[in-house]
């Protein structure tokens, strides 16, 4: 079942229930001449406009959000507490004129019978299984609607046993007990409404719930990523949480990477709040463990530049910087001088005017989308020449060897293996050698792309 028509079917129930004891109340009550009772019916009539209220509202409260209403139709539920808050204080100040006036008139008591009781002790039980249902179903959908309405009926449960006092005290001979009991209806009334109006007006204020916002940081905070969170904001709206939250997160980060931080987010939040509605906005800040490297290519993918081969030398007084930077192989030299000239002085705004910047321009490595692959006798004639050039060195067993032909050139691809032990550096060092070694012997190589791995165990 749907949390959507449980809440309905809930409130559907209390309507018949609370006409039903609200009728045989106010009949029994008038019988007997019972201002106690008849308050208390009075209670429950209010109460059935209540439910019929919640019943109407919770049908409409989750409507998902179109495009009048951004966050949906969950206030509804508040503005029918408060209206239904305003109802109770009025009827429990025309109870306490009645009272009050029967007090100063001194009215005589009611007729006293086993009938009023057992409609009350009736009463109570159908009243205490309201509660409780209603109360249920409240806290498994968060509906504000359903749990004024609960409170109701476990108010009714404290009024009718205050009007069983006012009768036995009226079956013993207290005149005043049955004017008693009624005040005693009105001002549990009273203090009904005014526990539901603090409430719902702290939710149509916006106020946060209680622990919320610890909670919610919290949460964001367990993100992997996520550094600090900068601000955060609470508030209610029906069953949902909102939230809105400022996010420190790398700046070294891609954007791919931030999203997956904000996915990751909301499903903590889900996990906190049950339906939560999160606004994320990421602050990229640097962070104390961030390379000069690292700073540099902040600074160019901020201007979306390409660079590759960042070199950066300390000599102590200054820093020496060497940047190899990308662009389009049809672009005039002074153009690419203007945007080498925009990097390095970004660059020496982040360090310092006294850092030492060359950038070296060269074009954009074209792709190459077109290609066949080379005939076999050339694919065996490369790979015959790969082992050669590695020979008996610390680089060996040459293999997968692939060979395309572009409209660029040749492009090479091989894998070859190197002691599990050897650093990344030497690897590199020695394959190097090989792949200059091929484009020297064959000219019309492009390019080559080697894959080093250890042997296999």
């Amino acid at each position: 079942m749907s949390a959507q028509h449980n809440k309905t079917s809930v409130a559907a129930i209390s309507i018949f229930a609370s006409g039903g004891m609200a009728a045989a109340k106010f009949v029994v009550g008038i019988a007997i001449g019972s201002l106690a009772l008849i308050s208390e019916a009075l209670h429950s009539s209010i109460d059935l406009v209540a439910t019929i209220i919640t019943w109407a509202v919770v049908r409409v409260s989750d409507k998902p959000a179109d495009e009048e209403h951004h966050y949906g139709h969950g206030k509804l539920e508040s503005i029918s507490a408060l209206g239904v808050t305003a109802l109770l204080y009025v009827l429990a100040g025309g109870i306490l004129v009645e009272a009050y006036s029967r007090l100063r008139e001194g009215t005589p008591p009611p007729t006293i019978s086993a009938v009023p009781f057992v409609v009350l002790v009736i009463d109570i039980v159908v009243n205490l299984w309201r509660a409780r249902a209603l109360h249920r179903a409240a806290r498994e959908t968060r509906s504000q609607a359903l749990a004024a309405d609960a409170l109701h009926f476990a108010s009714d449960v404290m009024g009718s046993c205050a009007v069983i006092v006012g009768l036995i005290l009226a079956a013993l001979g207290f005149w005043w007990g049955d004017a008693a009991a009624a005040a005693a209806v009105a001002v549990m009334i009273a203090a009904l409404g005014l526990r539901m109006a603090g409430s719902t007006v702290q939710t149509l204020l916006d106020r946060a719930p209680e622990g919320a916002q610890e909670k919610a940081t919290a949460a964001i905070r367990s993100v992997p990523g996520v550094i600090d969170v900068e601000r955060l904001r609470v508030r209610m709206v029906g069953a949902t949480t909102f939230i809105d939250t400022i996010a420190k997160v790398p700046r070294t980060y891609p954007i791919d990477r931030v999203e997956e931080i904000k996915r990751k987010a909301q499903a903590a939040l889900d996990k906190a709040f049950g339906d939560a509605d999160l606004t994320f906005t990421p602050v990229p800040v640097a962070r104390n463990n961030e390379t000069v490297r690292d700073r540099i290519m902040v600074i160019a993918r901020n201007s979306s530049l390409a660079i590759h081969h960042v070199t950066v030398h300390d000599l102590g007084a200054k820093l020496i910087v060497g940047i190899d930077l990308e662009v389009d192989a049809g672009m005039r030299l002074d153009a690419a001088h203007d945007i080498a000239n925009t990097l390095e002085r970004n660059i020496k705004e982040e360090f310092g005017e006294d850092v030492e910047v060359d950038v070296h321009i060269e074009p954009l490595e074209p792709e190459l989308p077109f290609g066949v692959d080379a005939a076999p006798e050339r694919v065996q004639t490369i790979a015959a020449a790969l082992a050669e050039f590695a020979g008996e060195g610390e680089i060996h067993d040459i293999h997968n060897v692939r060979v395309r032909n572009t409209d660029a050139g040749e492009i090479v691809n091989f894998h070859c293996r190197a002691a599990p032990s050897m650093s990344v550096i030497r690897v590199h060092e020695h394959v190097d050698a090989i792949e200059r070694a091929l484009r020297r012997a064959f000219p019309s190589v492009k390019r080559v792309i080697s894959h080093a791995e250890p042997p296999r165990v």
